[in-house]
């Protein structure tokens, strides 16, 4: 794409629709055009990015040296969009970040551009199986195999979380040099990670179900042997508490909360006597 031909030239959706509408030609029942596989293409782009309200912006954009900086942390809160939209954007900036530090490392980037990133970074995946699911393929599960495999060289990090090993992707796990394993109960997730995790032994494996809360094996090239340890609390706010439901359930009941709904619901006026109300057209006299 060689809108205006200049080189700051800020590319939108429209640049994009305009070049893929362009390669349209012919008709495919008879003279093997690709015209309805470019009229599908355009309306899942149009469906994804065409929407007045839409999440993707061409005139709002952070520099990649905003996201990442030593000694700050920047946390995407995604869970309020739609997972396509989550695989879209995690691609997007893993591409735009691993893309950045290889033209770094070569020297291919002036120091006052937005993607001059010359420091290494590392990413965390919440619920990563989601980025990577195993069985298929996302938008976003390319560029992780291919950070996990080439980013060490060109100083890009990525530690995937997850509850559920076994549905991410086995190409994607295996590439994972450092586990910490917490408690996993489900028979297929154990047979995951006994798979992924070269140098732990069976009988280490063996007591995953058995480990308790805040317990971890911890494996891999970060450490000379697999060791079982204790992760300490977290020193900052806990967002993520299950709800007590019994404990919500006995306020609700108990007789102060009842008494206050009885209040809030309570009518303005009660009747004080059983006459029959009388009326003037729609109006209650």
């Amino acid at each position: 794409m060689k809108a205006e031909r200049r080189a700051d030239y800020a590319y939108a959706y429209h640049d994009l629709r305009d070049e893929v509408n362009a390669q349209k030609f012919g008709d495919e029942k008879k003279d093997g055009g690709n015209a309805s596989s470019i009229d599908g293409l355009l309306w899942r782009m149009d469906s994804r990015f065409g929407k007045s309200d839409s999440i993707f912006t061409a005139s709002e954009h952070i520099e990649l040296n905003e996201l990442f900086k030593p000694g700050r942390c920047t946390i995407l809160q995604l869970s309020d969009i739609e997972q396509h939209e989550q695989q879209v954007i995690v691609g997007a900036l893993l591409r735009r970040v691993n893309k950045a530090r290889m033209s770094v490392v070569r020297g291919e980037t002036p120091t006052e551009r937005g993607d001059f990133v010359d420091y290494p970074v590392f990413t965390l995946l919440e619920e990563a199986h989601r980025f990577a699911p195993a069985g298929t393929s996302v938008v976003s599960t390319n560029i992780l195999k291919q950070i996990l495999s080439e980013g060490r060289k060109f100083g890009v990090g990525i530690g995937l979380i997850t509850q559920r090993p076994g549905k991410l992707d086995q190409d994607v796990l295996s590439q994972c040099m450092t586990q910490i394993i917490m408690r996993i109960v489900n028979p297929i997730d154990q047979q995951t990670v006994a798979q992924s995790v070269e140098g732990a032994g069976r009988a280490m494996l063996a007591e995953l179900p058995a480990l308790t809360k805040g317990q971890a094996v911890i494996s891999g090239v970060g450490i000379n042997t697999p060791v079982m340890c204790r992760i300490r609390q977290r020193l900052t706010a806990h967002g993520g508490e299950t709800f007590d439901a019994p404990s919500e359930w006995m306020r609700w009941h108990a007789p102060d909360s009842q008494d206050k709904r009885e209040q809030e619901n309570a009518p303005y006026l009660k009747p004080t006597s059983e006459k029959k109300t009388e009326k003037i057209g729609n109006i209650r006299i």
